[in-house]
C-alpha cells in the first residue's frame, strides 16, 4: 500500500509539477473523512521527503509546497512511468496559489468519474496532431466582451474545465478582485453558455470559486449588472436571461432558441441551457490540523456537497469517491484486506 500511495502522489508531482498535501489527500485518500485523509497524506509526504523523492518548498505566503526530485523522477522509472523533475521549477515560484487550486478541483472532479484538465493540459489537448509550424489553437471558444463600451473579440481560456455527459463545464478561480476587463471576460463567458466549444462539447456551466468574501461581492454585482442588462433587452436582440435559482448566488441561464410552428412559421421559445455557480474557494481546508491545534470547519471535502462544484438537488447526488489504492487490487486481496 505504501508503493501504490507513493506512486500515486509521485505521478502526481509529475503531472502538475507542484503539489500540497491537501492534493495527495484528494488523489489517495478521497473516500475517507478529511482528517483522517490529511493525516494519510501527512505520513505519506513526510515518507517521500525522507527518501529525497519529494522536495519541500515555501511560498510567499507561507504555503509548503513540494516538487519532484531526480530520484523521485527514477523512481518512477523503475515502475515504467516516464518522468521528469520539477524542483528547479518549483524553487522559482513564490506564488503559485492560483495554479494549485486549479489542479485541485482537477482532481476532485475525477474523484467523482469526471474527465476534467486544468488549462495547461486543455492547451495541450486542443493542440494535439497539430501540423509543425500551424497556428496554436488557444482557447475553448470566441467570444465578444464588451469593456468601456467598446466591443472587441476574446478567446475564452478557463483554469480548469470538466467533461460530462450533458456537456462541459468551466471553472475559473479568481484569487484576486476583477478588473474591468477580466469582468468583461466573465460576462462574455456566461453569455456564451449553450454554444459549441473547441474540444467538441456544448458550454452548459461555470463555476467561479472566490478566494476572500471581497472578491465574491464583486463576482455577484458583476453577475447582477449582467442579468439586469440582459433582462432590458427583448426575446427579439438575443436576450440570455440570469434567473435566480434555489442558492445564492447560482443563477439558471435561459435563451431564445427557435421552434417550428406549422410548415411555413417559426417562434421564439426560451429553454434553461445552464447554470452559473459561485462558490467560496475552500481556503480553510489546508488550514485543518489533524492534532486538533486549530478549529478550521472541515466542511466542503468530498464527503459533502461541495467539490468541485454544488451540485443542484435536480441533478441529483454526486458519486462517492472510491479507494485508488485498491483498484488494481485482485478479488482475493481484497477480501483478505476487508477481513
Amino acid at each position: 500500500m505504501q508503493v501504490r500511495s507513493w506512486t500515486v502522489a509521485l505521478s502526481l508531482a509529475n503531472r502538475f509539477r507542484v503539489i500540497r498535501t491537501l492534493d495527495v489527500a484528494v488523489a489517495c485518500y478521497p473516500e475517507r473523512p478529511f482528517k483522517t485523509a490529511l493525516g494519510a497524506a501527512q505520513r505519506a509526504v513526510r515518507g517521500m521527503v525522507k527518501a529525497d523523492l519529494l522536495r519541500r518548498y515555501k511560498t510567499a505566503r507561507f504555503q509548503t509546497t513540494y516538487g519532484l526530485t531526480a530520484r523521485g523522477a527514477a523512481w518512477l522509472a523503475e515502475r515504467c512511468i516516464e518522468a521528469q523533475a520539477s524542483v528547479r521549477r518549483v524553487s522559482d515560484m513564490t506564488n503559485p496559489e492560483h495554479l494549485l487550486w486549479a489542479q485541485c478541483l482537477v482532481l476532485c472532479a475525477e474523484q467523482r468519474g469526471l474527465q476534467a484538465l486544468t488549462e495547461r493540459e486543455l492547451l495541450a489537448k486542443l493542440n494535439e496532431g497539430a501540423v509543425p509550424g500551424s497556428p496554436m489553437r488557444g482557447g475553448l471558444l470566441a467570444a465578444t466582451a464588451t469593456v468601456r463600451g467598446k466591443a472587441r473579440r476574446i478567446s475564452l481560456r478557463p483554469d480548469a474545465v470538466v467533461l460530462e455527459a450533458e456537456g462541459l463545464t468551466a471553472i475559473e478561480v479568481d484569487c484576486s478582485a476583477r478588473g474591468s476587463q477580466r469582468a468583461a471576460s466573465l460576462c462574455a463567458e456566461v453569455l456564451s453558455i449553450g454554444r459549441s466549444t473547441t474540444v467538441g462539447a456544448v458550454l452548459r456551466q461555470v463555476v467561479v470559486y472566490c478566494r476572500t468574501p471581497r472578491i465574491r461581492n464583486r463576482v455577484s454585482a458583476t453577475l447582477a449588472a449582467l442579468k439586469r442588462d440582459q433582462d432590458a433587452l427583448s426575446l427579439n436582440d438575443g436576450r440570455c436571461q440570469l434567473k435566480a435559482s434555489e442558492q445564492p448566488d447560482e443563477y439558471e441561464v435561459w435563451k431564445a432558441v427557435e421552434v417550428p410552428m406549422g410548415p411555413t412559421h417559426k417562434a421564439l421559445r426560451e429553454v434553461m441551457v445552464g447554470r452559473v455557480i459561485v462558490q467560496d474557494l475552500p481556503v480553510w481546508l489546508p488550514k485543518v490540523r489533524v492534532d486538533g491545534r486549530n478549529q478550521h470547519s472541515t466542511a466542503g471535502w468530498l464527503d459533502d456537497n461541495y467539490l468541485p462544484w454544488r451540485r443542484p438537488s435536480t441533478d441529483g447526488a454526486w458519486t462517492a469517491p472510491s479507494s485508488p489504492l485498491l483498484k488494481s487490487t485482485g478479488p482475493r486481496q481484497a477480501r483478505e484486506r476487508s477481513g
